[in-house]
C-alpha cells in the first residue's frame, strides 16, 4: 500500500473513500449488468436522488471506473458503463455482497442482541 490509508490526503485513501461509498458500489453493481441510460440507472438504484446520482457518476468518471457516452440526439442521450479498471473492483463487491448474504441472519441477531441489552442497560 502506498502512503498512510489514515491520512485524508493519501491517495489510496482517496480511493478507498469512493468505493466504500453505498452509492458509489451501488451504482457499480448495477453497472456491472450492462451499460444504462441516466434515468434508468436512477430507478435502478432505489433512494438515489437525481444530485447524488450525478455527483458520484462524474467522481466515479474521473476516478477512471465508469465511461460516460453522450450520443448527439435532441435530447442528448447520455449512457454510463464500468471501465475496464472496474472489473476487479466489481469480482471483490460480489465476494463482499455474497459474504452479506451469507451473514446477513448472525449480523441482525447480533443487532438484536446488543439494542437489547442497551435497553436493557439503560432501564
Amino acid at each position: 500500500m502506498t502512503g498512510n490509508a489514515f491520512d485524508p490526503d493519501c491517495p489510496t485513501r482517496q480511493i478507498l473513500d469512493r468505493i466504500g461509498d453505498k452509492w458509489a458500489m451501488l451504482i457499480l453493481l448495477t453497472l456491472a449488468d450492462g451499460p444504462m441510460r441516466f434515468n434508468a440507472l436512477r430507478r435502478a438504484v432505489n433512494g438515489i436522488s437525481q444530485k447524488m446520482l450525478s455527483q458520484v457518476l462524474k467522481g466515479l468518471e474521473r476516478d477512471g471506473l465508469v465511461i460516460r457516452t453522450a450520443y448527439p440526439t435532441v435530447p442528448v442521450t447520455v449512457e454510463y458503463r464500468l471501465a475496464a479498471l472496474a472489473g476487479g473492483l466489481i469480482e471483490i463487491m460480489g465476494s463482499i455482497t455474497r459474504w452479506a448474504e451469507h451473514n446477513v441472519s448472525e449480523i441482525e441477531a447480533a443487532r438484536a442482541r446488543h439494542d437489547a441489552r442497551m435497553i436493557a442497560e439503560a432501564a
